[in-house]
């Protein structure tokens, strides 16, 4: 199959060059057939039943050793959650951290990770990266480690500069725990979430899944406390509450994720063809070369490209998509996020160039 007979597979193509994954991954016609194929099952026979829960379970199965395959980890180290922000809040409120810790993040950070260390009673500490070449990052972060430093809490590819952080160098470098943040990562690049002591990332990014589907990989599940528990957190439990938890990071599934999302998720990991994160390098190599001295992203970085715009980008961004191209401003900063996937052609990317505003 070719990359242009693989794109076929979604239909937004026709009309867009979709170039927002980074936000929201394009949906292909397998994810929506699968997931109208359940919900039919469940008008029809209703959501009760032996059939049904066998499924369900079924799926939950399935999902998590796909999901776990997509990161590079063990499925008994996968917890289905709902968002990057959800697997975020199950770190942060298990790791059991006091007003003495502190937490290094950077500057660079999504409000789903931010909000939940805000949550937690640590102290913060700010690294200012965001602003930096990607070789002078790991220096910077390492001059805020102190005595009280418990956890770096960072994202592995910035969702604002499109420029990666150095999650892998910290861990070496000073043996503390790093909660990653995926979101831009997984699915878009090639990943080994055992690299890391938590991994936290959405499905409905790179990995085209349906809404409110994510993943967290727990490297060491006995070392991470139950603080949310659901009903799938358990194996057995008492009548005053107490519970033995399930083995594996299953014991962090936060909810019975709806079956029909749980099809659809099954069907788009299926979708992705071999040489994937090749092919998205590739086209975010174009794509800054085509958009020049503009860009803000390093070269060498992942699939996100950020660049400079003049004026409004809010509205400039309004303006693209009248014209068919889907992109993103970044809050705060006079940019926009191009997300460069396998799926994105040539043709996309001039269409992007042709549609700005000339210099």
């Amino acid at each position: 199959m070719t990359w242009e007979e693989a794109r076929t597979q979604f239909p937004v193509f026709e009309r867009y060059a979709y170039l927002n994954a980074g936000t929201n991954g394009p949906l292909a016609r397998a994810t929506a057939e699968a997931m109208a194929e359940q919900e039919r099952f469940d008008v029809e026979r209703g959501r009760g039943g032996s059939a049904y829960f066998e499924r369900a379970l079924e799926l939950r199965d399935e999902v998590r050793a796909k999901l776990a395959a997509a990161v590079g980890a063990p499925a008994e180290l996968m917890s289905l959650a709902t968002s990057t922000t959800n697997g975020c809040n199950i770190v942060l409120a298990g790791l059991d951290l006091g007003p003495d810790d502190e937490v290094i993040t950077t500057d660079g950070e999504h409000f789903g990770l931010l909000g939940a260390l805000a949550a937690s009673p640590a102290q913060v500490r700010v690294a200012a990266v965001r602003q930096l070449p990607p070789e002078e990052s790991l220096e910077v972060l390492l001059r805020e480690v102190t005595p009280r430093t418990r956890l770096f809490a960072l994202s592995h590819v910035c969702w604002m500069s499109g420029n990666g952080f150095p999650v892998e160098e910290l861990r070496e470098a000073t043996g503390l725990p790093v909660l990653v943040d995926g979101a831009q990562s997984a699915g878009a690049i090639e990943v080994d979430a055992t690299a890391f002591d938590f991994y936290a990332f959405s499905c409905q990014k790179w990995l085209c899944g349906p809404d409110a589907t994510g993943g967290l990989v727990v490297r060491d599940p006995e070392g991470l406390r139950v603080t949310a528990p659901s009903y799938l957190s358990q194996q057995a439990y008492e009548p005053t509450g107490a519970f033995t938890p399930r083995e594996g990071a299953a014991r962090y599934d936060s909810n019975w994720t709806p079956v029909p999302s749980l099809a659809g998720l099954s069907a788009a990991l299926d979708v992705a063809p071999e040489g994937r994160f090749e092919r998205a390098l590739e086209m975010a190599a174009r794509c800054r070369e085509l958009l020049g001295e503009r860009v803000v992203t390093a070269s060498g970085q992942g699939t996100l490209v950020t660049f400079r715009a003049e004026g409004d980008t809010a509205e400039l961004v309004k303006r693209l998509y009248e014209a068919g191209v889907v992109v993103r401003n970044v809050p705060g900063e006079p940019w926009i996020r191009v997300s460069c996937g396998w799926w994105t052609s040539e043709d996309d990317l001039e269409r992007l160039v042709s549609a700005l505003p000339q210099a």
